[in-house]
């Protein structure tokens, strides 16, 4: 394919989460619309647009009815293409996320297949015969319990590796594939320029597991099949969500000679600071570790491959909130995790909001969260009856997807002016904390993600130049960018501490980017130098 993707900087956007412009309190296409320029101001030149195609909504969209439209709460197929149009005539491109993996339980597909054992579309899904009167396997289900749900109209379980109203589709089934790359050509020929692709290892499944997983013995052969029935001869871009890989696992699947996806997250260090991975189960962050997991990411995909850079997403808590000082350093800290994560090699992705150093909103009871991970989670931790309801909520803080989910703040209006109506969620809009407040401070964190972004694009060794880890130790990470006999330094203190300058540290050049005004009084707290030498 094409290599732009080696020069894009992707901004997720969260439809339902972004800008109501008509009144329901539901973020729209018309309010992504209208902040076109603002998108365009941050420096990125890529749009991944989270799910807006009609659901009944029980994974937040992610349960997708219809394929080829979009939800009527978000607007019409025209205001789509108006939108896609808007992008590109401002250089943008935009990726679409692509749930494949499951339809909803309200997609035509599975209405029918559950209507009979011998219905056409029967198997488009994954049905099994009850073993001992139960589920044909232990499988679980990423939202808890089981993963099989049994339909008294047939006698048969169906699989759903995330909620029961999100059927796996059968993938082993031609038909189904066919549907999908089908489906996949409507968007590209409409000028969709790639995708986001949903849990896109779990396609292929191994029912020699115990366990439910990703990376089936079919994996490869399924997407390079997509690759050639419609990615490759659109030269779309596709980015995997992966979880679990090594960057070996990576490489099989993202390989330029491969044929299947451009690349995949990584969210290793997204699992630091939870015992065990367990997002609900928080522990001390091993910031040593958090640096050299990415090190060892960048080192993994050197020779054929391209890294994805991601702190934040809808399904993750805030940045800053887990790995950075809200209360005494937030501006420090949140510009210091971008230095950090966005001066290595690879495509930049962030979160909307992310770009404000927003922190996780305080909810204060069960009944202001909405995401159906967080309310099942807390049902069944409080079913063990080992923790009070303040342990809970205090679990659910700290993990909780919807933690991400709060709208936009863009000013100090009611709601955060993201709408004139009852939001469909708790909105959070702290002083300081405001696209209207930050946008014309230069000492903002909006601010400096713009500066990054800039020196990013301009700057070669920034852009594609060669990464080594010189560094990481007590808290301060030194590690090198080159290319074109320019090396740029990236310099973190990643602690609340002043600390000693590590030898290593450059004698000389050109400071690009500093979060501290003090140009000479090294290491201060959660402080991030860029430093150019040749």
């Amino acid at each position: 394919m094409e290599q732009w993707h080696k020069e894009a900087v992707v901004y997720q956007i969260y439809p339902k989460s972004y800008l109501d412009t008509n009144g329901d309190g539901i973020g729209d296409l018309r309010g992504i619309i209208d902040k076109l320029d603002y998108i365009k101001s941050l420096g990125v030149n890529t749009v991944w647009l989270s799910p807006c195609y009609p659901s009944p909504g029980d994974d937040n969209g992610y349960d997708i009815s219809d394929y080829r439209g979009i939800a009527a709460e978000y607007g019409t197929l025209e205001e789509f293409k108006e939108l896609l149009e808007g992008m590109h005539s401002r250089g943008i491109r935009l990726l679409m996320d692509l749930v494949v993996n499951h339809t909803s339980d309200e997609h035509e597909w599975f209405v029918e297949s559950r209507k009979s054992r011998d219905n056409p579309y029967r198997d488009y899904y994954i049905w099994r015969d009850p073993v001992d009167g139960k589920e044909p396997n232990g499988w679980t289900a990423a939202f808890g319990g089981s993963a099989w749900e049994y339909d008294e109209t047939t006698g048969q379980y169906y699989l759903h590796l995330f909620s029961k109203k999100q059927p796996d589709l059968n993938w082993e089934n031609p038909k189904v594939r066919q549907e999908i790359a089908d489906m996949i050509n409507y968007w590209l020929d409409m000028g969709v320029d790639g995708f986001r692709c949903d849990v896109i290892n779990n396609i292929s499944k191994d029912f020699t597991r115990p366990y439910a997983g990703g990376n089936g013995p079919r994996l490869h052969e399924f997407l390079h099949e997509l690759h050639v029935k419609a990615l490759e001869p659109h030269k779309a871009l596709t980015v995997g969500e992966t979880w679990g890989l090594s960057p070996k696992q990576a490489l099989d699947l993202t390989g330029e000679a491969r044929g299947e996806l451009t690349m995949t997250f990584q969210f290793e260090h997204l699992l630091l600071g939870r015992v065990g991975g367990d997002k609900f189960d928080p522990e001390p962050l091993d910031k040593k570790a958090f640096v050299d997991i990415l090190a060892k990411w960048e080192e993994g995909l050197k020779e054929d491959s391209y890294p994805v850079l991601v702190m934040e997403n809808h399904d993750q808590p805030r940045a800053l909130s887990r790995f950075g000082d809200r209360e005494k350093y937030p501006y420090e800290s949140a510009t210091m995790l971008a230095a950090l994560l966005y001066g290595m090699r690879g495509v930049p992705f962030i979160y909307q909001g992310q770009e404000l150093g927003l922190h996780d909103p305080t909810f204060r009871s069960l009944e202001e969260y909405r995401d159906i991970e967080t309310l099942n989670a807390y049902a069944e931790l409080k079913a063990t009856g080992k923790w009070t309801d303040e342990e809970l909520l205090a679990k659910m803080q700290y993990g909780s997807r919807d933690c991400g989910r709060v709208p936009m703040p863009w000013n100090n209006e009611k709601e955060g002016g993201f709408t004139t109506g009852t939001p469909w969620i708790k909105t959070q809009a702290d002083p300081g904390y405001t696209v209207a407040e930050q946008e014309n401070d230069p000492k903002s964190v909006l601010n400096f993600y713009r500066k990054l972004f800039e020196l990013r694009k301009n700057i070669p060794a920034l852009a594609d130049g060669e990464f080594k880890l010189l560094w990481n130790e007590d808290d301060v990470s030194v590690y090198t960018r080159t290319a074109e006999g320019i090396t740029v330094y990236v310099v973190c203190n990643f602690s609340a501490e002043k600390k000693d300058l590590p030898d290593c540290f450059p004698r000389g050049g050109a400071i690009l980017l500093n979060n501290y005004d003090n140009e000479k009084e090294w290491l201060r707290p959660y402080q991030a130098l860029w430093i150019k030498t040749k």
